[in-house]
């Protein structure tokens, strides 16, 4: 190409060998025709090939470019985003004796700004010896893309100091600076502005307010804005349902995606496509999802990369991972993204094989995977089935660099968890160091809490309060359940004083795990004052009191509570269902009980789940009708699990009922022939009625089977620390004082003429108990 302009331009020039004494100095024509043949190349759009004439004719120094190919040259730099070829016009004009007037140092400033040059800019704006609203507003832009708000907002203050009003491509400019700062004051008063200027009405200021209110969470504002808009085009339709769309409005954003194609004269691009499809995602409503398909279809975006990521995404959060695959399948030259879409779907299924198969497919044909795509693998890989393919991305993590990202150790932190292997969470955790987030804290908290580990919960909340991350309600939600978990009243009073010490007993959540903790410590008054200071309390509030008063015995108390809670308009849900019917059983109201299971379904909506299955079976069992309980047993739209058949197992006992108990045991022990207190409570309703072979064949047949009871635990909270004892312990610290007390207890016992056990007070053995 170079080599033919270069033939082109020597014989339009006429160019000969000079002598040493001829000017080389060309006609006026030839000069002319330089800077036409640039400009007409700069219309035509062929930039590279007029910066090539350029370079071409930049040392002959016997030919002056006008001010205004320089201009078009300029540009030609900005549409190519060629910060190199930029600066050399640049240099060219400094060199040259051209003197840039305020149209050519705008030029200048939108190139610099277009090719992420803010320092250059700023030069040239400081030398300019007049600005006007154009130069501002370059300048402006250039720091609100780069994401130096703060910088554009005194720009902008500077400007309306100079006595310059900002036009529509100024206010675009900077509210978006404004939205990326999150001032919401700023940004109301930015929209005062708006509307007070003559540039009020235009479009470009106007959906740039609809971004920005978007972005604040406020979409009432931007939906005002919107509603005033005279002519809308598809910029602001696409931001108004994009807003509705990620502030949780879903069906708003299918119903104004309706409304714009019935109002006509707009084709739906992939943005608007992309934001219909996520809010069909997270309404998990795939119905929609494929009648919008067909739409993007038939506009012409099926095989769009960005309308397929998102569609992609609502096929797999809907369950329907052949449609995604095919969507993908569908998508032309899919990215990096496109790739973390699909992978991503897969995951979130827990399909750990075929996520693996996406991934090394990807890997195939030479992509390079992102933290994104590391971490939707390890998603995939949160059961213990799955947990050799989480180590070996975990290897290939630390292969890659990635072990340095936060959110991928998070990541880590939270596979391991799932997969029940505290230890590894916990090096990840450790590894993380200084770097841990909040969210790396509150997943250690709840790998805890899962496994049973108050006590590391506990210490782990110490080390927090002095690390930089400051607790949330999630933190709390982990250390109220440790407290409940070993019904340790001292260690939640304390918690609960930091609660309201930081304010974190605003939020409704927590206010409701103190509620849980105080019931399971046994200290209903404390719950009740702690209820009663809950300005709005919600249903799981409601629900944890009755469900406390009715586990504690009060079941008068819980029932009035239940009405009280209607009254106030209170819908009740399965756990409010379950504490009523639990407060039914305990005072013995069944026909009341019974009759809210049957129209529970009809007047609240709630289908009934086995916890309150469970329920009827106890209220039938503990007034005594066992069989009517073992007949509704049979009806049970589940299968009888454990949990049901104990139930009645234990009510027999009390009501000395051996056959309806016999068939129960039998039913446990065809579940779990190992579970020992289905032969427990068996060989105790044995004993009671005084069927002692009976009692001896059920003993003989454990022993055979190696079936052993757990034994008990049981533990006691003094200065702050936990003392657990377990039957027959023989690891405590202090078991020989403990065994020499116990065994002066008994010896005590014996003086005074007391035999609780006629074969253990005929026991010379020194300890018997650990016999």
């Amino acid at each position: 190409m170079i080599r033919n302009l270069k033939t082109q331009m020597r014989f339009t020039f006429n160019y000969s060998q000079p002598s040493a004494q001829s000017n080389p100095l060309p006609y006026f024509r030839t000069e002319q025709f330089s800077n036409d043949y640039i400009s007409s190349l700069c219309k035509q759009n062929l930039h590279s090939e007029a910066l090539e004439a350029f370079d071409f004719l930049k040392n002959n120094t016997n030919f002056r470019i006008r001010p205004s190919t320089y201009a078009r040259l300029i540009s030609a730099c900005s549409s190519l985003r060629s910060l190199e070829q930029g600066r050399k016009v640049h240099d060219h004009i400094l060199a040259s004796k051209c003197q840039p007037d305020i149209v050519l140092h705008n030029h200048m400033l939108n190139m610099y700004g277009k090719c992420g040059s803010l320092e250059d800019a700023r030069m040239v704006f400081d030398d300019m010896p007049r600005r006007n609203v154009v130069s501002w507003t370059a300048v402006i832009a250039g720091y609100s893309q780069k994401g130096q708000e703060n910088d554009a907002i005194e720009l902008y203050v500077q400007m309306l100091q100079s006595g310059i009003m900002p036009d529509q491509f100024t206010f675009g400019s900077i509210i978006k600076a404004c939205s990326g700062l999150g001032n919401v004051g700023l940004g109301r008063q930015l929209h005062a502005q708006v509307i007070k200027s003559e540039h009020g009405s235009h479009l470009i200021a106007q959906n740039a307010l609809i971004a920005m209110y978007t972005k604040f969470d406020q979409i009432v504002y931007a939906w005002d804005v919107f509603s005033h808009i005279a002519a809308k085009d598809i910029i602001s339709w696409g931001s108004i349902i994009a807003g509705f769309s990620q502030l949780g409005y879903e069906l708003e954003a299918l119903c104004y995606f309706k409304e714009m194609l019935r109002h006509g004269g707009y084709q739906p691009n992939e943005f608007i496509f992309g934001s219909v499809f996520n809010a069909c995602s997270s309404l998990l409503h795939c119905e929609y999802g494929m009648q919008i398909h067909g739409m993007c279809i038939k506009f012409g975006l099926g095989r769009d990369i960005f309308a397929g990521c998102s569609l992609c995404d609502t096929y797999a959060r809907c369950g329907l991972l052949d449609f995604a695959r095919m969507v993908f399948n569908e998508i032309e030259s899919p990215d990096l993204a496109s790739w973390n879409a699909i992978i991503a779907g897969f995951a979130s299924g827990s399909n750990v094989n075929e996520t693996m198969s996406f991934f090394l497919e990807m890997r195939h044909i030479g992509l390079i995977p992102d933290e994104l795509t590391v971490r939707s693998l390890l998603c995939a890989c949160t059961s213990s089935l799955a947990l050799n393919q989480g180590m070996q991305v975990h290897s290939y993590i630390i292969k890659m660099g990635f072990d340095s990202n936060v959110p991928v150790c998070n990541a880590m932190l939270t596979m391991y968890a799932k997969c029940l292997v505290l230890s590894d969470a916990f090096l990840v955790f450790k590894e993380l160091g200084k770097n841990a987030d909040l969210l790396s804290w509150n997943s250690i908290l709840t790998a805890c809490l899962q496994q049973n580990q108050a006590g590391e919960i506990f210490r782990l909340f110490s080390l927090m309060r002095v690390s930089p991350s400051k607790p949330d309600r999630i933190t709390l939600t982990n250390v109220l359940g440790a407290c409940s978990e070993i019904a340790s009243l001292e260690m939640g009073n304390q918690v609960h004083c930091f609660i309201m010490k930081t304010g974190l007993g605003l939020y409704i959540s927590v206010m409701n795990g103190l509620i849980d903790m105080y019931i399971k410590c046994g200290s209903l008054e404390s719950v009740q004052e702690l209820f009663n200071s809950i300005e709005d309390p919600d249903v799981v509030s409601w629900s944890s009191l009755i469900v406390g008063y009715a586990q504690f015995g009060r079941g008068e108390e819980a029932l009035k509570l239940f009405e009280r809670m209607r009254s106030l308009g209170v819908r009740p849900n399965e756990v409010t269902i379950v504490g009523v019917l639990t407060a039914c059983s305990h005072v013995g109201l069944v026909e009341e009980g019974l009759q809210l299971y049957r129209t529970m379904e009809t007047e609240y909506g709630i289908v009934p789940t086995r916890e309150i299955y469970s329920c009827v079976v106890d209220l039938f069992a503990r007034a005594g009708r066992l069989h009517e309980a073992e007949d509704f047993i049979k009806q049970m739209a589940f299968d009888p699990d454990i949990v049901v058949w104990k139930s009645l197992l234990a009510a027999c006992k009390t009501h000395g009922n051996i056959d309806v108990g016999k068939r129960a045991a039998e039913n446990i022990l065809n579940i779990d022939p190992t579970n020992s207190a289905a032969h427990v409570l068996l060989c105790n309703l044995y004993a009671s009625s005084e069927r002692w072979g009976d009692v001896a064949r059920l003993r003989g047949s454990m022993k055979a089977r190696g079936v052993k009871k757990v034994p008990g635990q049981s533990w006691i909270e003094i200065k702050d620390k936990i003392n657990v004892f377990s039957v027959e312990d023989s690891i405590h610290p202090e078991r020989d004082k403990i065994y020499t007390i116990l065994e002066e207890l008994w010896l005590q016992m014996l003086d005074d003429g007391y035999f609780p056990f006629q074969k253990l007070a005929s026991t010379k053995t020194s300890h018997w108990w650990k016999q």
